[in-house]
């Protein structure tokens, strides 16, 4: 990419901005002024860069298919971790093996930005962030360290669930179904009935932006500041279906333990408003409050737009990105 034509901050998109805005300083990087340019060579590049990067990766401890890569914060530079060091920030370079490679950043970044900016998800921070020569990286604060470098306690679903590659196979993350996950909520966090209402517009988010891969480790309950455990920060959020063909939903069962389907989505062969709302009932959302959680996925068609169009997504996939996000509120819309 060209840094000399970027018009919109790389983290917020607010227009306007050749950089960083103030507010993603602030709120990304503790309102120090780092440069949305890092001082690495993309690692494919550079051997002695390559190098690097090969020893970051091992010590860092988060699962997952996408290469991840530990960062921190020194003075105003963003750097590699070396031994020793806890990392504040995690790099996701271009990865590989996928269709349409060069845009998995842009479009994870938008992602988790229509759901903070449209919806009110707490998410975690993130921002675009390019290598010398332009490659884009998809950035974002870890949320499970303190500011003094102890971790927050963390679980992910797969580990409430008690699901390994041992007793569920190399597939175990997805052996379940949302309204599983919804109740493994309800047992583990005594402020339920509140997290309980994030986590269902956390799924119906997942649904409209064709998330096919939001698995058990793709949710997390978070230890506060009371020592209790609540739904953690939505991560991982994009498009899956700009770069695989993949299902509707990632877990196996899809919404339901028991393999409930309405009439319409029988018929459609996709998930409606009926569907969503037998959800929420059955992981104890009233009615009332399913009905408003809904309503604000219904609208806000022209704030989306905005923030597509502002993305780092090339042209082509922003139409995509835009069209895929249509055709699933067209279904949601329908009872």
């Amino acid at each position: 990419m060209n840094l000399e034509n970027i018009q919109y901050c790389p983290g917020t998109l607010a227009e306007g901005f050749k950089t960083y805005s103030p507010s993603c300083l602030r709120n990304l990087f503790n309102g120090k002024k780092v440069n949305h340019v890092l001082t690495y060579d993309p690692p494919q590049q550079n051997e002695d860069v390559a190098e690097l990067f090969m020893e970051n990766r091992k010590r860092i401890s988060i699962s997952g298919v996408q290469e991840k890569l530990s960062l921190l914060l020194d003075k105003n530079i963003l750097r590699l971790t070396q031994e020793g060091e806890q990392g504040t920030y995690l790099l996701k370079p271009i990865p590989r093996d996928l269709k349409k490679v060069d845009q998995v950043p842009a479009n994870e970044h938008l992602t988790m930005q229509i759901a903070r900016q449209v919806y009110g998800i707490n998410t975690a921070e993130n921002a675009m962030v390019f290598f010398k020569d332009g490659t884009p990286s998809y950035i974002t604060k870890r949320f499970d360290v303190k500011p003094d470098g102890e971790k927050w306690g963390k679980e992910d679903f797969a580990s409430l669930a008690e699901k390994t590659k041992d007793n569920a196979g190399a597939d175990f993350k997805y052996a379940y179904s949302y309204e599983e996950l919804g109740l493994l909520l309800q047992k583990y966090v005594p402020a339920w009935r509140v997290e309980i209402e994030k986590y269902f517009s956390l799924v119906v988010f997942h649904y409209l932006f064709s998330n096919g891969d939001a698995h058990l480790k793709n949710f997390s309950l978070l230890e506060s500041l009371s020592g209790s455990y609540l739904l953690s920060p939505a991560y991982d959020l994009i498009n899956t279906r700009l770069h695989v063909d993949d299902t509707d939903f990632a877990l196996d069962k899809g919404l339901f333990a028991d393999d409930y389907k309405s009439e319409a989505y029988k018929k459609r062969g996709h998930a409606g408003k009926t569907d969503f709302l037998e959800l929420a009932k059955r992981i104890g959302v009233s009615d009332n409050r399913a009905d408003k959680l809904l309503s604000v996925f219904l609208g806000k068609q022209l704030v989306v737009e905005t923030l597509v169009q502002h993305s780092f997504l090339s042209e082509a996939n922003k139409r995509r990105y835009y069209l895929m996000y249509q055709t699933r509120l067209n279904a949601l819309l329908e009872k």
